[in-house]
């Protein structure tokens, strides 16, 4: 498809909040998409650079399926991309026809989101991942260091590396009831990838894009585009054992001296470097949003470019209250 013709479709993103949104916007709306925009906080960025806003209710709150419902049928909108957590499952109910939900299917999605529950899987289908253990287990007899992590959550949130059992005891003291929400991993102390692997509902991994991870805090800051035949192979084994069906991201660790991958999370959905993935010749969001549309045939995914460096900055910007208020006036809406 020429690029300069409109799809003549309308994109809801949510998430406008996150650092990837203003590139994502602007990007799809260069393309000729019809973008719109939610998150709970009224004062997310994307709020007021998407063609329309929503401010929405948490994903935990009862309000939250209704609104976006109201919002995707008032809107008429074609493709919703959710790009929080706590939104994947719920806008699963969404999903119709004339709706396409741009995220993996329910199944794997809920295998991703407890961690522990996504390592058991992958052991039992012979995927290497790092070893995993609950509290529970006899802290002396453990192979530190360690890893310890909530079984949910994102961007790094409540991660502590601990050194020793007493270590690794006071941590779980400072978390006290939490315990069983926790997990433990040993630590692969080698180069850390986030990778993206682009896949619809046909099954085919359509694209690979692993990049090494330069400079990382909660989100990836500096990564470079790298090459890696055995990460590959790996994502095409997640496919076959999981099904995802949908755009997934996975974190992993080369081992230090045998170079294996070790997988030790999925994202299920979009990750904060689709922005990466796009600028090196994959353009995963905007692709199998046509596909979904318009059919496998109007975007194939081709070659993309190695040693590409993501350098994430923060750029300030100035601009007339009167022109702000009035941007928010007339893009903002408040569906809470």
């Amino acid at each position: 498809m020429n690029t300069t013709t409109r799809p003549n479709f309308t994109l809801l993103l949510t998430g406008a909040g996150g650092v990837a949104a203003p590139g994502l916007i602007a990007h799809l709306q260069a393309k000729g998409v019809r973008v719109l925009a939610a998150d709970m906080n009224p004062l997310a960025t994307g709020l007021v650079l998407a063609d329309r806003g929503y401010c929405i209710p948490a994903a935990t709150s009862p309000r939250f399926l209704p609104a976006m419902r109201d919002i995707c049928r008032d809107e008429r909108v074609d493709v919703l991309v959710p790009l929080v957590d706590e939104e994947l499952l719920p806008v699963q109910e969404l999903a119709s026809d004339t709706l396409h939900v741009l995220t993996p299917r329910a199944a794997f999605i809920r295998t991703c989101l407890d961690k522990y529950r996504l390592c058991a899987e992958l052991a039992r289908a012979q995927v290497s991942c790092p070893l995993t253990w609950l509290p529970g287990a006899d802290l002396a007899t453990l192979p530190y260091p360690l890893i310890l992590k909530p079984r949910t959550g994102r961007g790094s949130r409540g991660v502590v590396r601990v050194d020793s059992a007493d270590a690794l005891q006071r941590a779980l003291d400072a978390v006290d009831g939490a315990c069983g929400g926790m997990m433990l991993q040993e630590f692969i102390d080698g180069p850390e990838f986030t990778v993206s692997v682009v896949v619809w509902r046909d099954g085919e991994v359509q694209a690979v894009v692993p990049k090494e991870i330069i400079a990382k805090r909660g989100v990836t800051q500096m990564a470079v585009t790298r090459r890696h035949p055995g990460i590959e192979r790996l994502c095409h084994r997640l496919q076959e054992v999981l099904r995802a069906d949908g755009p997934f991201n996975v974190q992993l660790r080369l081992h230090p001296t045998s170079g294996e991958p070790l997988l030790f999370e999925i994202n299920p959905r979009f990750s904060t470097t689709v922005t990466q993935t796009m600028a090196a010749g994959i353009d995963e969001l905007y692709g199998l949003a046509l596909q979904a549309v318009h059919g496998r045939a109007t975007h194939p995914f081709g070659a993309w470019t190695e040693n590409l460096v993501l350098r994430r900055r923060s750029v300030d910007e100035f601009v007339a209250e009167t022109d702000y208020l009035g941007a928010r006036r007339s893009k903002l809406c408040d569906v809470r």
